[in-house]
């Protein structure tokens, strides 16, 4: 089965000591660092530029995840993989090739990923599944960090699963340990979460207590 995996989502973390922050999630236990960039028009704000990827992977040597949430992403991905990105994931709603800028991830040797928004169905990405390492179902509406949970998509996560057994199916938005869990329970297996992570007092407990939950209620999911 797909193995659980946590992210924490540097959009949530102290900039001013990005360094530490980084490291601070190694320690703790993280399975890699997710990493936002917004170009104010698919969303309406602006995150960091893609000089982020290259400065992190300098940093830490854990996987990145870098989520484009901008209109264009096909002129953008082969520079992502080049600056260090593990996977690259892009909006089924975005414009352009879509399935050609997957193609162009995987050429160059990283994972490729979709990315459904909260209101998006689960059909609309069925013409690129072929091409697809992940799928990222967001949790939240693209573009702020901090917001509530969206228990609807949840629906979406256990139609994919069902659909899609091996898939590594994540989410973001939202997501702390409770909230993992319920998401676990539907088949979601990676979980991006900022502002749970990066605010808590024990970083490495939040980690640990969010990965023991998320397995368990996967397990529970998987055998119901």
């Amino acid at each position: 089965m797909p193995k659980v995996e946590i992210f924490p989502s540097i959009l949530a973390c102290d900039m001013a000591h990005l360094a530490d922050e980084c490291r601070r999630s190694v320690t703790a236990g993280s399975d890699g660092l997710h990493l936002d960039i917004m170009d104010g028009i698919f969303v309406p704000n602006i995150s960091m530029g893609f000089d982020i990827i290259r400065v992190v992977d300098q940093i830490v040597k854990i996987p990145l995840s870098v989520h484009l949430m901008i209109i264009k992403p096909g002129p953008y991905v082969e520079k992502c993989v080049e600056l260090g990105a593990d996977t690259v994931l892009i909006h089924i709603e975005s414009e352009g090739d879509i399935k050609g800028a997957l193609r162009k991830i995987h050429a160059k040797g990283a994972r490729a990923g979709i990315t459904i928004n909260p209101e998006t169905p689960a059909s609309s990405i069925d013409g690129v599944l072929d091409e697809i390492d992940e799928i990222l179902i967001m949790s939240v509406h693209p573009g702020f960090g901090g917001q509530s949970f969206i228990a609807d998509v949840l629906d979406k996560v256990k139609t994919l699963r069902r659909k899609l057994p091996e898939m590594d199916i994540s989410i973001d938005g939202g997501i702390d340990t409770q909230t993992a869990g319920r998401s676990a329970a539907c088949g979601a297996n990676i979980f991006l979460a900022g502002s749970s992570l990066y605010r808590a007092k024990d970083m490495a407990a939040e980690i640990s207590a969010m990965r023991a939950n998320a397995q368990k209620m996967y397990n529970t999911g998987l055998n119901s």
